[in-house]
């Protein structure tokens, strides 16, 4: 059986906590920071050791996409003259990369390492010797054998927004770094002369490129990923704004980082300004946890009933079959003719008015007043408004999200029919028929709906597991672990480098 669980939204910036992307916007102090955080994202160390793993393709596109610049220059050789070079169309093949490991520097950054990368370089060189009694020119093919550890040290900061790192603290150790001309072992005396300072300059070259190229693959990814993530957040023209607060957090056991949570909708903005979030509310024995306050849910609800999503229309047989459902309560003869003899019966739901939603230890209540009409065409119309409130638990397993409904009250505040009074008995009905086929009615289609949207940002593609949720007094405390498909970012990396 799957656990309660709210759907997993933000799982797509789980990636931009570890790569690296300039500030203002945000809150210097993280504390005073809270009580406008609606979002909170904690990232703990498992999990970033996941997604180390997939930090070596990151550091191999980045070598491989690497452009190198044609280098010229000149020695002076004591006594002897002088020696001009150049390099061009600098090309990497044989690329391997050993192993990656990383440590969470607390109140600091990220340092990552990559040891045993190895590869060789291949180009064109053209050398020159010159002295009062020669001078000579060439140009030959060359290849470059190289054994490299590469270190970054990611600082994790807010930019415009977004968690965004400053890699500048990057560097290369060669271990090996082997100039070969025209493919000789042992080149010649004077291929060897110059061999030693070409080396050195090829080093700078190398080191600076594959920095550049780090930084610049990074923030295409970061951009993606956090882009991503605020597109999932936008249905139409509600949009929810998960900038961070604040810059995020790092200890030794995790990652964390703050999120506005403010929905947008009609050039208006929800305020988050007395959030009840702590640290102390979460722990650190998942991978991935969420924390999201009633005050991110209910402008959502908000926006949704402003904006007309909140109506249901049924008609025909699936509404004729939806009241083969077992009442208790005798159908009025209205409600049986109109299903069995009208040429197209409808029924049309909506909300009348705000829901509101309110989370504490006993779960999450929602609390919605609805308005209906059963159209029967001749026969007339059946119009009704309910009050209702509902204990709702959601559930994401098999890569579909499930809702499920406790309906706590349901009371018919208005029923009529044309040049109809309705008694207690059919009030009754209608009752029963809200609370056992219209709130577990609108509960799948949402869920189906939900699971679209989570569809369409591929969710799906994502391992989730055993996900939980727990309901806490204004907030809901969601955790999972996860798996990183592998072929999410080699599929990214191919796209965007082509």
């Amino acid at each position: 059986m799957p656990r309660a669980v709210s759907p997993p939204p933000l799982l797509l910036l789980l990636l931009s906590l570890c790569v690296f992307r300039a500030s203002h916007g945000c809150l210097p102090d993280t504390a005073s920071a809270y009580r406008f955080t609606g979002i909170v994202c904690r990232l703990t160390y498992p999990a970033a050791a996941v997604l180390n793993e997939k930090t070596t393709k990151v550091i191999e596109a980045a070598f491989k996409h690497a452009k190198y610049p044609s280098v010229k220059g000149e020695k002076s050789l004591l006594f002897t003259g002088k020696v001009t070079y150049g390099l061009d169309n600098l090309e990497i093949h044989n690329l391997s990369i050993g192993r990656s490991v990383f440590e969470l520097h607390p109140g600091e950054g990220i340092a990552m390492e990559i040891s045993n990368v190895s590869a060789i370089f291949r180009g064109t060189i053209q050398y020159g010797y010159g002295s009062w009694l020669v001078n000579l020119a060439h140009s030959v093919d060359f290849e470059i054998e190289s054994q490299i550890d590469l270190g970054i040290n990611p600082k994790l900061y807010c930019s415009e927004g977004k968690v965004a790192a400053d890699t500048s603290d990057c560097y290369l150790n060669f271990h090996k770094l082997r100039l070969h001309l025209q493919g000789d072992k042992e080149p010649n005396w004077l291929k060897k002369l110059f061999t030693d300072f070409i080396t050195f300059t090829v080093k700078l070259v190398i080191k600076g490129q594959i920095c550049k190229e780090i930084n610049k693959v990074a923030n295409i990814l970061a951009d993606f990923i956090q882009d991503t993530a605020k597109e999932f957040l936008k249905i139409g023209d509600i949009v929810v704004d998960i900038g961070i607060t604040t810059a995020p957090v790092i200890t030794a056991n995790y990652i964390e980082s703050y999120h506005k949570g403010l929905t947008s909708y009609n050039n208006t903005s929800s305020v988050i300004s007395e959030s009840l979030f702590h640290p102390s509310q979460l722990t650190e024995d998942r991978m991935l946890y969420f924390w999201v306050s009633d005050q991110v849910f209910n402008p959502m609800f908000t926006a949704a009933h402003q904006d007309g999503y909140l109506k249901l229309n049924i008609s025909g047989p699936e509404l004729t079959e939806l009241f083969k459902t077992n009442l208790s309560n005798a159908m009025p003869d209205f409600t049986r003719k109109c299903l069995l003899e009208s040429a197209s019966p409808e029924l049309r739901v909506w909300s009348s008015s705000v829901p509101y939603l309110n989370t504490s230890t006993l779960g999450t209540r929602v609390w919605a007043q609805a308005s209906g009409q059963l159209d029967c065409g001749s026969q007339g119309t059946l119009s009704f408004q309910m009050d209702v409130a509902v204990d709702v638990t959601a559930s994401y397993a098999d890569k579909k999200l499930f809702l499920h409904g406790n309906p706590s009250k349901v009371l018919v505040s208005h029923a009529e029919m044309p040049s109809q009074l309705l008694d207690k008995a059919q009030l009754e009905f209608i009752r029963e028929a809200v609370e056992k086929i219209g709130i577990p009615k609108a509960l799948s289609v949402l869920e189906i709906e939900l699971t679209k949207v989570l569809d369409q940002q591929g969710t799906y593609l994502f391992d989730i597991s055993n996900p939980e949720v727990f309901p806490r007094d204004g907030f809901v405390l969601i955790q999972m672990d996860f798996g990183f498909p592998h072929h999410l970012l080699v599929d990214f990396l191919r796209k965007t480098l082509q």
